[in-house]
């Protein structure tokens, strides 16, 4: 019987890996951050994102989990403390939003930042989105950018931000005003460089012609590739730097697949798209795949990332599986 050999893409939408949704971090890899660099006593090293001048740790900490969508809600004391060790390991590059919490998640990066820390980090922060009875409203409009600014300046309690995303692209509003307004508070020295958070291709060709953009953030993970088309090659084109957020997949991709029914309450992966961890089905696929990624001592995503034969998913058994170097 001839062997079926699979690509890497092609095999992470097979039988094996379906029941990930192609969806989506910040969860698992902001919890054990603190333990994984006292281990390896490693600083992380520093590139410059995109062609702008900006220059950050080449790994960056996302803020969100420290205030809310992973419940519980963690203290406050612990997360300064894990933020300052982020610091001190090379880890500078902050990233948060003003709709995290709403607002607390500035606040607490800007308790973080006192003690001569804010002169070691790069922070990037977000404006434009409001949530308002489940609902999320998007905002573009140039008097809400600049009160949005100067807030987020006031809770983070600096004079300047580093990095100033757009958070969702508001259409009601054409992205050429948006940038405009942007581009006032670079030249008033309130923002540093600007950034787009999800553009469309269309739409960051379009704002980077009133005002460079320094860099975007999109979700690009094993299973949140269709960027890799259009989105990552305008980038290269342009000199624009990528944030992916969610590179683990809300933490699905780390130490081992999470079904939703063990999340606590109040967690944000609990609804939507997460559903599908729930079906019995794709919780028998999640268990084979941890105890194959468990006995290569291994993670998922290596596992699933290495080439191997696939005939059907169950034969799978009688192959031989080799890691990919970590």
């Amino acid at each position: 019987m001839a062997i079926q050999y699979m690509s890497k893409h092609n095999f992470l939408l097979s039988p094996p890996l379906n029941c990930l949704p192609r969806f989506s971090f910040r969860s698992s890899v902001t919890i054990q951050f603190k333990i994984i660099a006292s281990q390896t006593g490693v600083n992380v090293p520093r590139i410059k994102l995109g062609s702008q001048g900006l220059e950050v740790s080449k790994q960056g900490l996302g803020c969100l989990g420290m205030s809310t969508s992973y419940a519980p809600r963690k203290p406050e004391p612990e997360m300064i403390e894990l933020i300052h060790h982020a610091i001190n390991s090379g880890v500078t590059f902050l990233d948060t939003s003003d709709v995290y919490g709403p607002h607390t998640n500035e606040i607490l990066l800007g308790k973080a930042m006192k003690g001569g820390m804010r002169e070691k980090v790069q922070i990037a922060t977000k404006f434009g989105v409001i949530l308002k009875d489940g609902k999320m409203e998007v905002h573009g409009e140039p008097a809400y950018v600049r009160t949005a600014c100067e807030a987020s300046l006031k809770r983070l309690d600096v004079d300047c931000i580093d990095l100033y995303y757009a958070h969702r692209i508001d259409t009601r509003v054409p992205i050429e005003v948006t940038m405009g307004e942007l581009k006032k508070l670079v030249e008033e020295g309130k923002i540093k460089y600007v950034g787009l958070s999800e553009p469309s291709v269309s739409t960051l060709k379009r704002a980077h012609t009133v005002h460079p953009i320094a860099a975007i953030q999109i979700e690009w993970s094993l299973w949140a590739r269709d960027v890799e088309e259009e989105l990552i090659p305008t980038c290269r084109e342009l000199g624009i730097g990528i944030v992916p957020y969610t590179p683990l997949g809300k933490g699905f991709l780390s130490s081992g697949p999470k079904l939703v029914q063990n999340l606590v309450e109040g967690d944000s992966r609990k609804v939507g798209a997460y559903q599908h961890f729930c079906k019995s089905t794709q919780k028998t696929r999640i268990q084979f795949l941890c105890i194959l990624s468990n006995s290569f001592s291994s993670f998922i995503c290596l596992i699933s990332l290495a080439p191997v034969p696939i005939p059907n998913f169950f034969s799978l058994f009688t192959f031989n599986f080799f890691k990919l170097p970590s």
